[in-house]
């Protein structure tokens, strides 16, 4: 949200901008927008500390720039997906400042407390616990100190949620993303999480008993309105992990991280997870490599070669799955590397900054452990034009922009006949044009020589991809097939798509 589009000249993107960039979503060929946190929020963590879940947060509009926003999308034919965080508030949300008042204030036991906290460590790094000095008593915060997790073995919490989700409901979203939804405290504090060397093992603090019963409220909540959509993110790259959270009464789909997170390149690696995907999943698994949490798909998996990535685009929009496209992978953007402490605003790498120094780093290598884990490589502007601010904004941005942004833009690749962006949006009108590229199960699913191959089919026809990550090799095709993109030379990187119809 905050870097797609600035339509009020202050450097941060709202809900005016994306309006004005509908046209370019829909000519894109887009069927849904999900959006980062605009819920009132001081922002510690870019949205994910919500204060007020009824509110909009002013950088972004107001109500009725909202209300716009959705009207404008719906007569476009695009759904919109909001994304919805029920694993904490920020300490400044009123239930927790009612909280904090005193040991028997109605809103006390919608937080956790503690007189003697246990070990469990937070995931932006050191203890998950802080001592309130008004009560004398410890809250605790698997995230920064400022967001406190909600209790989910308060019924009132529940009653709340279900509150929240109807209100959105009601106001017209299509669904949601539900924020580290496996990380929810529905048990309580239980025992010290093990430490293996020398790193603690998140045990028992995620993934509790009643998590799936409270994913169960929250599906039956959003399934009373019809046609609602809910994809989780589950904190965990293990497909035995995430499969568990995908079904019927639970989630409608779950992000895939053990194919979406992946380090770096390997055909293989990425072919196993798809077979693993297809064989371990229920219903289809989601098909991404790009979030604003992970570096820039171009440089981590592509090796900053356009054509590699083009290539991954084209698995990613033509396997079987939901596909998600982050903003600016279309055209090719790049990371955005942090020179001085100044310039990280993700809270993340602020924490590992500050961890490093106080174990004695120099500023040099503290930064060095900063960048390894800042989020913000992905979170520059988008970058429309050549012009200043790269079309975002007409005043300086809230985060850096990358210094490509006057080859790497919109307006320029989209002149260019065989660009990134011309090659997405030739894919996303393939995929929404062929049938067997949005329902067609695996036929074949097979990989050779650092190649990819598989046929989707159906009803009576089927559509082939081949990607080509080894050697260049020539493609025989198959008599009576139709080539729908790419050409018999198979160039390394390169793609072939063809169908078959069977009479």
């Amino acid at each position: 949200m905050p870097s797609f589009a600035d339509s009020g000249g202050d450097g941060y993107g709202d809900f005016k901008g994306i309006t004005g960039k509908l046209g370019y979503l829909q000519e894109m060929g887009i069927g849904s927008v999900w959006l980062t946190p605009f819920l009132s929020s001081p922002k510690v963590d870019n949205g994910y500390d919500v204060a007020d879940y009824y509110a909009i947060d002013p950088a972004y509009g107001t109500m009725a720039d909202f209300k716009t926003f959705l009207e404008e999308a719906h007569r476009k034919d695009i759904k919109v997906i909001m994304d919805l965080v029920l694993n904490h508030t920020s300490t400044q949300c009123k239930w927790f400042q009612e909280a904090k008042k005193s040991k028997d204030n109605p809103y006390r036991d919608y937080y956790i407390w503690k007189d003697k906290p246990n070990n469990w460590e937070s995931f932006f790094g050191g203890p998950a616990w802080e001592l309130d000095p008004v009560t004398n008593q410890y809250y605790y915060h698997k995230f920064d100190v400022t967001m406190a997790d909600l209790n989910w073995s308060n019924p009132k919490v529940i009653v709340e949620v279900q509150n929240i989700l109807k209100f959105w409901l009601d106001a017209g979203v299509d669904g949601f993303r539900l924020d580290v939804i496996n990380f929810l405290n529905t048990d309580g504090i239980t025992q010290d999480n093990p430490v293996k060397d020398g790193k603690q093992q998140h045990l028992y603090d995620i993934d509790q008993e009643g998590v799936k019963n409270a994913m169960r409220v929250i599906k039956s909540t959003v399934n009373a309105y019809g046609n609602r959509f809910i994809v989780g993110e589950i904190g965990s790259d293990k497909i035995e992990v995430l499969k568990q959270y995908q079904a019927e009464d639970l989630l409608d789909v779950v992000f895939n991280f053990n194919f979406g997170s992946i380090p770096s390149f390997s055909a293989e690696r990425i072919f196993n997870e798809l077979q693993s995907m297809e064989k371990e999943m229920s219903s289809y698994p989601t098909l991404f490599f790009g979030s604003h949490d992970m570096p820039r798909m171009i440089d981590r998996l592509a090796g900053g070669d356009p054509e590699k990535a083009t290539a991954l685009a084209a698995l990613m929009l033509t396997a079987k799955g939901v596909p998600f496209i982050y903003y600016g992978e279309e055209i090719g953007m790049h990371n955005i590397i942090a020179k001085n402490f100044e310039e990280i605003a993700d809270i993340q790498a602020k924490t590992a900054y500050r961890l490093a120094v106080e174990k004695g780093k120099t500023p040099a290598e503290a930064l060095v452990e900063a960048n390894a884990q800042n989020r913000d490589k992905s979170r520059s502007p988008m970058q429309w034009n050549a012009q200043e601010f790269a079309g975002f904004s007409t005043a300086k941005s809230w985060i850096k922009i990358n210094p490509d942004y006057k080859e790497v833009n919109v307006e320029i690749l989209s002149k260019k006949k065989n660009s990134i962006f011309s090659e997405y949006k030739k894919l996303i009108a393939l995929r929404n044009s062929e049938k067997a590229l949005q329902y067609g199960q695996y036929k074949k699913l097979e990989y050779k020589e650092n190649r990819i191959f598989f046929t989707r089919s159906f009803e009576n026809e089927e559509v082939t991809v081949i990607l080509n990550f080894g050697t260049k090799t020539t493609v025989k095709l198959p008599a009576g097939a139709r080539l729908l993109i790419g050409n018999t030379d198979l160039k390394p990187n390169g793609y072939i798509i063809y169908k078959t119809t069977r009479h």
